[in-house]
């Protein structure tokens, strides 16, 4: 059990402790004021600047801001209280699922949770009586500062963000030493926070783990948090936190980020399609192994053949290194990330203009929120595979389900997308994949002739209609609007595509396919 510390001065030193000790400018401080992710990323760190945090301190050592500015504590205290919690569980939290009560016991975890809903009272009580920390997992479910502050955050890493609150009572502690595979944000809200980090045992590890208290040697950062202040710490750094006796009990929330975002997790996604491209033209690859290798228990005999394989890939990215393509990450990534914050009365699928004309410039809306794809596909017209380019947003994601792990799929576990005559734009070729390029009308202002022409995503439009009914298996949730690119262009007769308007271009495609279907 650690021990108890006494209160100390904000001007005492503290041991070991690298920390930047600068008052922040009079600005708003309000991060979920921002409309710009760099914006919101730059004010969460400040004073420290944005190329100085990640050259010094991202994944390399802890970060301890401490700012004590009553503007700042003030603005973090409404983040989220204590007092939140009573109007948030009548939205019905279940224990374990959303709220977990625990407390650190002679080095320990011990959980205190009930069976199915969670009671305010029983909460409270469990909190004042046995002294146990209040666990509630994204809390940006419910708080709409938190969901845009994190949403911006997802634009700004291109990585999922998650949060957690943690309300410890007086003279207690919720966790035991361990570490965790995330990079972490601790913002504190209310009271205070004592803090002890130690040396990783595995640096920028990935996976979680709880250590011995007598394993780990002496803390290499002591402090205490007051709020307003701030701390960041990479993967794999060993903490503990208790909040000290004889004070208001304290709430911090933490925000984490790049779980299972490093180039291990990158290489996992992008080299099985590398190999199997690789396979399509190397036969050395389409060979079968050796007889029994499966059956060997020492597989070194095949090192030599498995390194020349990795060689000509390695050779292959050399010379090809725009071929490489990651897909699953990209599509986890927009499948669970959050929607973006637009208030109450704002759909993001309205379209932003009329529709384009022949002449029209248009510019992606949202871009931020999409992720482009190219992805084979087989074409059952002609039996064939072809790359086709998939446009995937998180418009229609649900804020409620984020970070959850739960899917939007019918019964069955099947996505069922149906297209009707969807209207859709086709851009100029995607150069140089030399590949239609679709993207969703919804998703484009029409008219941004006066943007300067670094902002143009493309110079020509045209609009068609296709008429196509699909079912999606797993993992395409019913939020994505996933659309080919239009097959069979080039055969379209020349008064189609040399149609003189979009009403002409519609009503003479419609007749062309009035005749082939």
């Amino acid at each position: 059990m650690p021990k108890k510390l006494e209160r100390r001065s904000g001007t005492e030193r503290e041991q070991h402790l690298p920390c930047k000790q600068a008052k922040l400018e009079t600005a708003s401080h309000e991060l979920w004021k921002y409309d710009h992710p760099q914006d919101v990323f730059e004010d969460l760190i400040s004073p420290i600047k944005q190329d100085e945090f990640f050259r010094e301190y991202w994944e390399k050592k802890p970060l301890v801001l401490h700012r004590d500015d009553p503007t700042v504590a003030s603005y973090y205290s409404s983040l989220f209280q204590l007092t939140d919690l009573e109007g948030i569980v009548k939205h019905g939290l279940y224990y374990g699922k959303d709220i977990n009560v625990c407390k650190s016991i002679n080095g320990k975890k011990k959980v205190f949770n009930k069976d199915g809903k969670v009671s305010y009272a029983q909460l409270k009580k469990d909190f004042d009586q046995k002294k146990a920390t209040i666990q509630f997992h994204q809390p940006q479910r419910f708080k709409n500062e938190l969901w845009k502050i994190q949403e911006k955050l997802e634009c700004f890493f291109g990585s999922l963000v998650g949060s957690n609150i943690y309300i410890t009572p007086p003279g207690s502690q919720g966790l035991p030493p361990h570490y965790d595979d995330i990079e972490v944000f601790i913002l504190q809200l209310e009271g205070e926070k004592h803090w002890r980090l130690y040396k990783p045992t595995i640096p920028l590890a990935q996976q979680y783990n709880a250590e011995p208290e007598d394993k780990i040697g002496a803390p290499t950062h002591n402090f205490i948090l007051k709020p307003g202040d701030l701390l960041y710490f990479p993967r794999g750094t060993i903490h503990q936190a208790a909040t000290p006796p004889g004070i208001a009990h304290s709430t911090h929330v933490t925000i984490s980020t790049y779980q299972n975002h490093s180039w291990r997790d990158f290489f996992l996604d992008v080299v099985p399609g590398l190999i199997l491209d690789m396979a399509k033209e190397d036969i050395e690859f389409r060979k079968s192994i050796p007889r029994q290798l499966l059956m060997k228990v020492d597989l070194s005999d095949s090192s030599r053949q498995l390194s020349g394989f990795l060689r000509c890939l390695a050779d292959r990215l050399e010379e090809n290194g725009k071929e490489l393509k990651s897909s699953d990450m990209k599509k986890d990534f927009i499948m669970n990330r959050l929607p973006p914050f637009l208030g109450p009365t704002f759909d993001p699928l309205t379209s932003g203009g009329p529709l384009p004309k022949l002449s029209s410039t248009v510019r992606l809306r949202f871009k931020d929120y999409t992720v482009i794809t190219v992805e084979p596909e087989q074409d059952h017209l002609n039996n064939s595979l072809k790359e086709m380019v998939f446009v995937y947003h998180c418009l229609k994601n649900k804020r409620e389900t984020h970070m959850m792990g739960e899917e939007n799929t019918d019964e069955e576990g099947i996505v069922e997308v149906s297209f009707s005559f969807v209207h859709l734009i086709l851009l100029v070729a995607l150069s140089p994949l030399k590949l239609p390029y679709i993207l969703i009308s919804e998703l484009f202002h029409a008219d941004c002739s006066s943007l300067p022409s670094q902002h143009h995503f493309c110079h020509s439009a045209i609009s068609c209609y296709i008429s196509q009914e699909r079912r999606f298996h797993l993992n395409i949730r019913k939020n994505f609007l996933t659309v080919r690119a239009v097959r069979q262009w080039n055969s379209l007769p020349r008064t189609v595509v040399e149609a003189p308007s979009l009403e002409a271009f519609k009503q003479r495609l419609d007749g062309y396919l009035s005749g082939v279907l």
